[in-house]
């Protein structure tokens, strides 16, 4: 693995698998307004300065994570690869059924069934192993450093959305929080 692989623009590149985030926002674009506006936290979701810079920040790492996917070429002779590959289906998988989950619950309900039972943010569970899943079937170190940088990044952004949902439902999303867990694993109580 190198830190900075060759840069060639091709078919066979990550770009495959980063595409789907494309085509999941285009499946919350053509969704109702309601579940539009639910896929984004609202501005009264109260954020403090570091905050504000990390959803700043993840943004921006996510839009150069999706252009530098162009150039990275997939290393398809190597057992890396297939790994990758394995990563990315579990990623695609859990994003997918995220995404019906997502899109099939009334928008004034709080998301608690299918793999929302398994974890509190399933999509940015996903959206990790997507991106891990293509920094290992490309050999790049860089990509997985990307990806982790994300994932801290996406730890903030559950918090934000955590207090959003508190003082939303309350009560409901207090026993959400005893029984699932923000990532996998057992439940841990939030302040």
């Amino acid at each position: 693995m190198s830190i900075l692989p060759e840069f060639k623009i091709g078919i066979w590149n990550t770009w495959i698998f980063m595409s789907v985030f494309i085509l999941q926002m285009l499946a919350m674009m053509f969704a109702s307004k309601e579940v539009r506006e639910r896929s984004h936290l609202p501005s009264e979701a109260m954020r403090n300065q570091f905050e504000k810079y990390t959803g700043i920040v993840a943004n921006f790492i996510w839009f150069i994570a999706l252009i530098y996917s162009i150039f990275l070429p997939f290393h398809l002779d190597t057992i890396w690869f297939y790994i990758g590959l394995s990563i990315f289906m579990a990623g695609l998988i859990l994003l997918t059924i995220a995404t019906f989950n997502f899109l099939t619950t009334a928008s004034d309900q709080l998301i608690i069934k299918g793999v929302y039972k398994l974890s509190r943010h399933p999509m940015y569970l996903a959206t990790f192993f997507i991106c891990i899943g293509s920094g290992v079937a490309s050999i790049s170190l860089l990509f997985i450093l990307i990806s982790i940088i994300m994932a801290f990044c996406f730890y903030y952004e559950a918090l934000i959305e955590e207090r959003f949902c508190l003082d939303k439902y309350g009560s409901t999303y207090q026993d959400y929080l005893k029984r699932v867990p923000r990532w996998l694993g057992k439940p841990k109580r939030i302040k």
